[in-house]
Parts: structure tokens; sequence; C-alpha cells
């Protein structure tokens, strides 16, 4: 079963010989189109910009800055309200497998 498949000696391909027989005569008619050069194609004229580019002035600077420092915040109090929201509901969870354990475990004393 875990011997490797070795095929008879006459069906073997000699170490001379190819497996992949060459094509023979034409692979398409010879009116074909597809061997003809195409002519280049015209070059596109690059318009300049329309606008010119983005200048930051220190009014614009300081806004950007403050609405940085707003979108940090508004994440910054989402994620910790979500670890918060995490925390306690973890912490209700223990208290009430504490207290099914003791209700548990006195109804085993009695």
């Amino acid at each position: 079963m875990f011997t490797p498949k070795i095929p008879p000696p006459d069906t073997a391909p000699t170490p001379g010989t190819s497996l992949v027989q060459p094509l023979t005569g034409l692979v398409h008619p010879p009116a074909c189109t597809c061997h003809q050069a195409l002519p280049a194609p015209a070059p596109v004229p690059v318009a300049p910009p329309a606008r010119p580019a983005v200048q930051l002035t220190p009014g614009s600077l300081i806004v950007a800055a403050a609405g940085g420092t707003a979108v940090i915040l508004v994440v910054g109090t989402v994620l910790v309200s979500m670890l918060l929201a995490t925390a306690i509901t973890a912490a209700s969870v223990a208290v009430c497998a504490v207290v099914l354990r003791s209700l548990l475990n006195n109804q085993k004393g009695r």
C-alpha cells in the first residue's frame, strides 16, 4: 500500500524522449490580423491642475488639531465605556455564580 507504483519498463519514457509532442501544422489561419503592428495611440495632453495646492494657515492648523483632539476623545470615551460595560457584566455574572453555588450547597446540607 505504501510502496511507490512504478510503471512497467516497456511503457516508461526513456530519458532522451519528451512526453510533450511538438505542434505540427498551423495553429490559426495565415490570413489572421493578430500579428500586424497596431498604430501607436496619439499622446494625451496633460492638463494643468485646476486648483492650487492646499495651503494651511495658522488658523486652519488650529482647527485641524482641535478636530483631531475631539475625535480622539470621543473614540477613547466609547472604548472606555465598552470596557466598563464588560467589567460590570463580568462582575454581575460572578456574583450570580456565587449566590447559586451557596444556594445549591445549602440545599444539599438539608
